[in-house]
């Protein structure tokens, strides 16, 4: 039988719920599995998630919850910046709480002047404990190219 381990590539059905109340972030239900590629360099997942699924076999379910560290990590206050409202485009109507991409990833704004926009550059998930239930729905060695590339390719090769 063919656990996951280091360049395996591990397929997974999952549901992420908030532990205090069960509320759920994100799921795989109801759509096509995760693919990652273990022991990935940047890795493909939050660490917690990799460590907790190493061993694991094909039809195998775990249920495990993360602290934020093992997750996404703590809210930090530098994350948190005051960008110059005109670095935004003009006919962009900015409101509290919207997200926006930038170079830097994802952020939210948090605060808005004449002058300035606040920025949350930490993740949506940061500071929380999450609670997954995880279902492995196949593992397979990684490709020489998928190794290469750091990450899961789709059927047929690369598909960035």
């Amino acid at each position: 039988m063919t656990t996951i381990e280091n360049e395996k590539v591990a397929m997974v059905h999952y549901r992420g719920t908030f532990p205090e109340d069960g509320e759920e972030f994100d799921s795989s239900h109801g759509g096509e599995p995760l693919g990652y590629l273990v022991g990935a360099t940047p890795p493909n997942m939050i660490p917690g998630f990799e460590r907790e699924m190493m061993g694991a076999e094909v039809g195998e379910k775990r249920e495990f919850t993360l602290m934020a560290e093992d997750a996404y990590g703590e809210q930090t206050d530098e994350a948190v910046m005051d960008i110059p409202a005109t670095e935004f485009p003009e006919d962009l109507e900015m409101e509290l709480g919207m997200t926006l991409m930038s170079a830097m990833g994802p952020f939210r704004i948090v605060g808005i002047t004449d002058t300035t926009v606040k920025c949350d550059f930490n993740h949506p998930l940061a500071g929380r404990a999450l609670k997954f239930e995880v279902e492995v729905v196949d593992v397979r060695d990684a490709s020489a190219e998928e190794k290469e590339h750091g990450h899961v390719h789709g059927e047929g090769g690369h598909h960035h």
